[in-house]
């Protein structure tokens, strides 16, 4: 991203004092006859920020197109797209570049990290969010006003294609997924249109658009815009508790157990991580083995299911209270709970800023069934034959209720997601096949509960199967269907694209 000052004006409106931010990270204008009427620019291999245009945080697999068009406004985004379209070229969009598994070889790239700006209504709580801001761009807008999104463990990560997969939040037993609270998108489908769509939209296509990007993923177009809404959160009491798993064999069981009794306002994960004896870890973690358990709690309050983004901003003591039984019920290292404004949530899970290649493979489970769970900690840990970092995530609570309006969301039933990623070339030496294998036996034992797979947290190709998997089978075919009206000649490059019929 840009080191340029980011500049906030206010404005009022209908509705009351609205605050934005504007990031002037690409500038100039396109000298490429292709593009005479653009006011980002375009860019070819070769010319000043072509590559870094193409490189994301991801660095397994890495888009290399015959031009990037750096957007800088929604039309640009239109004129990319009807240029890929009516050339026969594969299109697609890059944010950050957390979730790239699949890379374009040639077409058109879609560099979206000139549209940051975000605009808050605080009357009604509500935010629009341009296609290529991260959750940091949101934070720092929303954060004045006592509000905050349903953004995700890192702040680095794209908004929009964060929640365009659902969106699996911090705040999230609390509120749901990301995706059940979006009123709008604006997106330019294949034919070169930008369409504003809500579940409102006077067109059959736009509403079924409205759902498809609740949820499904981003095949069905290129998302220039979305409005959401915000909570009202000013701060979580959030943070870990690290334990050596070689002291505590069982601590994942321990977790589960806790995590049957604890309230609504509580989220929570387990990463499980060995960490070298090098300098920069910190000397109580090295060389461990640790099991990172990381904890949110969400203010309380009443939430009507048709209002899920009213509550009255008071921490609850059950909350509270439940995460102190889970202090007390494990042998901790490091203790970095505490009370902490929600723009600084991404210190809860603490997770690496840095670029690197990796690969991963994920699970949505009916629930955890401990014989599987006993064998998780000696698969992922010092004899594993490959690096990886495990990960569980509860869910329930609000992630299991349907929202008012329906979305492409999968498999709400779910209590639990399991990962396993690996690092891999150029970061380690470790293969794809290496790595593909031990994945598919740490997940093995856990295969009886399986519902299907999470593709937001899926980095790597997968099969179709697997694709399919998850969601469930009429919202599969009907992503298919929607698919094949909008975008009939496949300009777009899906990440995992779901196969035909």
């Amino acid at each position: 991203m840009s080191s340029s000052v980011p500049t906030v004006t206010a404005m009022t409106n209908t509705t009351g004092p609205t605050s934005s931010f504007s990031d002037g990270s690409v500038a100039g204008s396109s000298a490429d006859p292709a593009f005479p009427d653009l006011d980002g620019a375009a860019r070819l291999p070769g010319d000043d920020g072509f590559d870094a245009a193409c490189t994301g945080y991801q660095r397994a697999a890495v888009h290399r197109p015959g031009c990037v068009v750096s957007a800088r406004s929604a039309e640009d985004v239109r004129t990319a797209v009807a240029y890929a379209a009516d050339h026969d070229l594969h299109a697609s969009a890059q944010v950050s570049g957390h979730g790239l598994t699949t890379a374009l070889d040639g077409g058109v790239l879609v560099d979206l990290r000139g549209l940051t700006r975000v605009d808050v209504d605080p009357a009604r709580r509500t935010a629009r969010v341009e296609g290529g801001a991260t959750w940091q761009h949101v934070l720092d807008v929303v954060t004045p006003h006592g509000l905050a999104p349903l953004s995700g463990s890192s702040p680095h990560v794209g908004a929009v294609p964060y929640t365009l997969g659902g969106g699996m939040g911090l705040l999230g037993r609390r509120y749901g997924y990301a995706a059940d609270h979006v009123r709008a998108w604006e997106v330019v489908t294949a034919d070169g249109t930008l369409r504003r769509v809500t579940s409102a939209s006077e067109g059959e296509l736009e509403r079924e658009l409205f759902w498809a990007l609740r949820g499904g993923g981003a095949g069905s177009g290129i998302v220039t815009a979305m409005e959401i809404d915000l909570v009202t959160v000013a701060e979580v009491y959030g943070g870990s508790l690290y334990v050596d798993v070689a002291e505590a064999g069982d601590v994942l069981e321990r977790w589960r157990r806790w995590t049957a009794s604890v309230p609504d306002e509580v989220t929570s994960g387990v990463a499980m991580l060995v960490l070298p004896d090098v300098p920069g870890v910190p000397e109580d973690l090295r060389g461990r083995h640790v099991a990172q358990l990381q904890v949110c709690v969400a203010p309380a309050g009443d939430v009507p299911h048709d209002d899920q983004h009213s509550v009255d901003g008071v921490h609850s003591d059950d909350g509270v209270r439940s995460v102190e039984r889970l202090r007390e019920a494990v042998p901790v290292l490091r203790d970095t709970l505490c009370m902490r404004p929600f723009s600084d949530s991404g210190a809860i899970f603490d997770e690496p800023d840095r670029p690197y290649a990796y690969r991963s493979r994920t699970a949505m489970l009916r629930s955890l069934e401990p014989g599987a769970l006993a064998r998780f900690p000696a698969a992922v840990g010092p004899a594993a034959p490959v690096m990886c970092v495990a990960g569980l995530r509860h869910l329930g609570g609000a992630f299991a209720r349907s929202p008012r309006v329906a979305g492409a969301v999968g498999y709400r039933e779910a209590e639990y997601l399991v990962s396993v990623l690996s690092p891999v070339a150029p970061t380690s030496e470790a293969t794809g096949d290496e790595v593909a294998a031990l994945h598919a036996d740490v997940l093995a034992p856990f295969a009886p509960e399986v519902l299907g797979a999470n593709l937001s947290f899926t980095f790597g190709p997968s099969t179709p199967d697997e694709v399919c998997s998850a969601f469930t089978p009429p919202a599969a075919d009907r992503l298919r269907h929607l698919r094949d009206r909008v975008d009939p000649g496949g300009t777009f490059l899906a990440n995992h694209p779901l196969p035909a019929q």
